[in-house]
């Protein structure tokens, strides 16, 4: 007999990088318990029916920092699979607008640059957007 083995639930994403006016990344640390807990990530959530990506982002990021944003242009999307969990990440540059971030959906944020990414942990399907990250940052300062 041939066991199939049941796919593991998926999650469509919508992911903010959010710059502020000196070039640094808002990136947040998820609570120690749960599922990759500790772990650093750049904000986002799942898209609720019926809402566009740019709809989910703004009030994501509302919901979790308290923060208004301007969702900008598309950087990368990525389907990355878990033991436990397939997501789909739709990525977006996006503008911090108003608010002081407060860390209400996760334990703490930082104000980070491109260079110090490296410095924290991530999960795994969050090294693809530091790598489209760098790219296009690269693409930007060759003119």
């Amino acid at each position: 007999m041939n066991e199939t083995t049941p796919l593991p639930p998926h999650k469509i994403i919508g992911v903010a990088v959010i710059w502020n006016d000196k070039r640094q990344i808002l990136i947040d640390r998820r609570p120690p318990t749960g599922v990759m807990g500790g772990l650093w990530e750049f904000p986002g959530g799942k898209i609720e029916p019926g809402e566009t990506i740019f709809d989910c982002i703004k009030r994501e990021i509302y919901e979790e920092l308290g923060i208004v944003i301007e969702v900008g242009e598309h950087l990368i999307t990525i389907d990355h699979t878990y033991t436990h969990l397939r997501v789909t990440l739709t990525v977006h540059n996006c503008c911090h607008i108003t608010g002081i971030p407060q860390p209400i959906e996760c334990d703490e944020f930082r104000w980070v640059s491109l260079d110090e990414l490296e410095q924290f942990a991530f999960p795994k399907a969050n090294v693809q957007i530091i790598e489209a990250l760098r790219l296009q940052h690269r693409k930007i300062n060759e003119g």
